[in-house]
């Protein structure tokens, strides 16, 4: 899993409430579980103008030219700026997985849903909550300047914007450490890889039939 300490990316709208799981990923591209390929996907029935289905190439499917991800000012965005209960509806993990296959590395929105908030660290993503009237304001100075960019710094624990605002936000510490080291649930394992094989050795001294090879 990558790391996040300190970034800067451009900021892309998701301007609407109670964006559903569903929504950010569909339910026919829930096939899948490698994690990877679900970017060209990613709320699919808002960027294209038909049907979207596994497997398919993405690149000369027809646009709808007024969602954000499809116009020339929002390419490459790092960053998601969204509205309330962000990731409702079903507990799919493919959500962050679209998002993160994307490119975005952060979300930032006045709320979101328990599972998928949870899911978004394990997957890479930081999710943040701000006030509603900043992200009013962040929409607003989004809007009227080509080329937005924030910086998210996750030591400091502050969004920067292009202005020099500076908005301070809370996350548990545990994940933070797990994000700011790009650790997973495999990773954290690995972390006591030591540990894990003394006691299997240790293990196998104590009862070695148990180790046996059936035939």
């Amino acid at each position: 899993m990558k790391s996040f300490v300190r970034e800067t990316h451009l900021v892309a709208p998701m301007d609407r409430a109670n964006v559903d799981t569903d929504l950010i990923i569909p339910k026919q591209f829930l096939k899948s579980i490698r994690r990877s390929g679900f970017g060209p996907h990613l709320f699919d029935e808002l960027r294209y103008m038909d049907e979207g289905y596994p497997g398919q190439d993405c690149s000369s499917r027809p646009l709808k030219a007024d969602f954000p991800l499809n116009q020339a000012r929002y390419r490459g965005a790092g960053i998601l700026l969204a509205r309330e209960n962000f990731g409702c509806g079903s507990s799919r993990e493919h959500a962050p997985w679209a998002l993160e296959d994307y490119g975005f590395r952060c979300i930032v929105a006045p709320s979101y849903a328990d599972i998928f908030y949870n899911n978004c660290f394990k997957n890479g993503i930081l999710p943040i909550a701000l006030d509603a009237a900043i992200v009013d304001t962040l929409f607003e100075q989004m809007y009227a300047t080509a080329g937005y960019t924030l910086t998210v710094d996750l030591e400091a624990c502050r969004v920067t914007t292009p202005a020099g605002q500076v908005y301070g936000f809370e996350v548990d510490e545990f994940r933070r450490h797990c994000l700011l080291k790009g650790l997973d649930d495999i990773g954290l394992t690995l972390e006591d890889g030591d540990s894990i094989r003394a006691y299997e050795q240790a293990a196998r001294a104590r009862s070695p039939w148990l180790f046996d090879v059936i035939r």
